[in-house]
């Protein structure tokens, strides 16, 4: 027997060595007519959005978002199982299609170096996607800092508005983790440079356009949600919005081909639609609503995806996103590990190669805790439990053992090593429980609640909260959103993504705590208020290691070092 380790291979070498069909091919075999493609080189595309008018009366498909566990730095595999679990739907002979957000710089460069699935479940062509694949981010940065030089300029040539510079809430922004930007001073140099003020960079994806163009049902809406958004505020303390500027048109302009999805394929050549990448720790989370509508009405399965947790990006996927598409999602899946599970119930990282049903048993609390969640939704689920090889059987024998303790329905996923074939389980999984399940989904509250309420709501029925603590500061602008009458808005919640809580380092279940929120910021081009809790920021820094000490280049132009 030959007992030599085979070499496996990386992300990267897989997605190096995977065919990949000229993008025209995969638009064909979804009766997508030439008149209905952008190309950008011969393996990406825009689609139209004349294809939402051409099929506005077709039948959608079944739409089955995947959510996660908390996630750890153990890995969850979310985005990896989104893929494989569409490729799956193929496997089976169905017409299916993905979803999902698109590569943000930040995390690529920062800690977690790609996010185009990985293993046999990749979409490509994966280098360019997690780089700047179509240009959607850029555009989305130079709109953001257009409107903030056109504020600026407006200051220094006379200010007729009446903007209150200390009051400017319009921040710039640039699609890379940088603390040092996080506070900045502008203006400085003499009067010719302008009028001195502080100011400060978010990341890309934290722009309310980011949230905007994910958001928008079509190019009117978008502009008309431009016009919309709150720049400053006066020295009468009356919000100053981009109509009032008047450059709502030449921000359009901008993101003009940025609102049109992104079309690539999987290594199994299942169709994907990359379109948005707002985060869900700091914005809603999910890809634009015209990319998933488009699916919908392209393919009979879609897959779509949500950030982190199920506390984080499902939770907005299916108080925001779904509220204002009209979207009704059909099922859910919860990814977890065992390595992860291990990790919330108290395991070190050195430490999860060794078995610990004690800590596995501890773990899986915050696993059920996402699951009653997503039932208070209405809607049924299933766990995709991403295998390791690190697993031992005892593992794998106590957590089948409690899902059906617990009557939960679960599949072993193995997406990674397998592609599609390796979540065939899980497709069927699905496919059982939306044919055999009851499906009553619904918002966790109404809009016409306070926001006090919406957020009390959130934080108790989603995080398992007692209660909510506002700061003074957050009170004042309790009542300053109720006379502008923005309190009939959803609420985005801005909140660690490793805890239940608003404390990253209470994992698994924690209880007997409060949300702590510190203040609120009006979206109101996105249609939601920013509520901020504990101390998550908005401009993310990069670790002690980046990624990017990895990255290099080939001198025939390979990417090496993304995963």
């Amino acid at each position: 027997m030959d007992t030599e380790t085979k070499k496996v291979k990386s992300d990267i070498e897989i997605a190096n060595d995977a065919y990949i069909k000229p993008i025209t091919e995969i638009a064909a075999e979804l009766d997508i007519s030439d008149n209905e493609i952008e190309l950008y080189g011969k393996y990406k595309a825009k689609l139209s959005l004349d294809i939402l008018n051409r099929l506005d009366q077709s039948e959608d498909g079944k739409l089955i978002l995947v959510t996660a566990i908390n996630p750890t730095k153990a890995g969850e595999g979310k985005t990896t199982v989104t893929v494989g679990l569409a490729d799956a739907f193929t496997a089976l002979g169905e017409k299916a299609m993905i979803a999902m957000r698109e590569p943000s710089l930040g995390p690529v460069m920062g800690i977690k170096g790609g996010a185009a699935g990985g293993g046999y479940s990749q979409v490509l062509p994966m280098t360019e996607i997690n780089l700047h694949f179509n240009g959607d981010i850029h555009a989305i940065t130079a709109a953001n800092n257009t409107l903030a030089a056109l504020i600026d300029n407006h200051l220094h040539q006379g200010n007729h508005l009446c903007i209150d510079p200390r009051k400017i809430v319009w921040k710039r922004v640039v699609d890379i983790n940088d603390r040092a930007l996080r506070n900045v001073v502008v203006g400085l140099g003499g009067p010719m440079q302008g009028i001195p003020r502080e100011d400060g960079f978010d990341i890309t994806v934290a722009s309310e356009i980011m949230a905007v163009v994910c958001l928008a049902q079509d190019l009117d809406d978008m502009k008309e949600r431009l016009s919309r958004m709150v720049v400053a505020w006066t020295y009468n303390d009356e919000p100053v919005t981009v109509q009032d500027l008047g450059v709502e048109g030449a921000l359009a302009l901008l993101l003009k081909d940025a609102i049109k999805p992104n079309i690539v394929q999987t290594i199994a050549h299942t169709p994907a639609l990359i379109h948005g990448g707002p985060f869900a720790n700091i914005a809603h989370g999910c890809n634009s609503a015209i990319a998933t509508r488009t699916a919908l009405k392209l393919a009979d399965y879609v897959v779509t995806e949500a950030g982190f947790g199920a506390d984080l990006g499902a939770e907005k996927f299916l108080n925001i996103k779904s509220r204002m598409a009209g979207l009704k999602p059909d099922a859910v899946v919860i990814v977890a590990t065992i390595r992860a599970l291990k990790m919330h119930g108290g395991v070190d990282k050195n430490e999860l190669g060794t078995e610990d049903i004690g800590a596995l048993k501890k773990g899986i609390e915050n696993l059920k805790k996402h699951g009653e969640t997503i039932s208070s939704f209405g809607l049924p689920f299933v766990i995709a439990l991403n295998r390791f090889v690190t697993d031992t059987h005892l593992e794998l024998e106590v957590f089948k053992g409690l899902m059906e303790q617990e009557n939960i329905p679960y599949a072993l996923t193995e997406v990674w090593e397998k592609g599609g074939a390796g979540g065939t389980a899980l497709a069927e999984s699905i496919k059982q429980i939306i044919d055999e399940k009851e499906n009553h989904y619904a918002p966790l509250y109404e809009l016409t609640h306070s926001i006090e309420d919406k957020i009390t709501i959130i934080a108790k029925k989603v995080y398992g909260a007692e209660g909510v603590d506002f700061t003074p500061q957050a009170r004042k602008k309790l009542e300053k959103f109720k006379e502008q009458g923005w309190d009939s808005l959803p609420v985005c919640m801005a909140k660690t993504q490793y805890s239940l809580s608003d404390n990253p380092n209470a994992l698994g279940r924690p209880s007997g705590f409060t949300i702590t929120i510190r203040d609120l910021k009006p979206s109101i081009g996105a249609g939601f208020i920013v509520a901020l809790t504990g101390d998550i920021m908005t401009m993310p820094g990069l670790p002690k290691h980046p990624a990017a000490l990895n990255m290099d280049v080939t001198e025939d132009g390979k990417a090496i070092g993304l995963f």
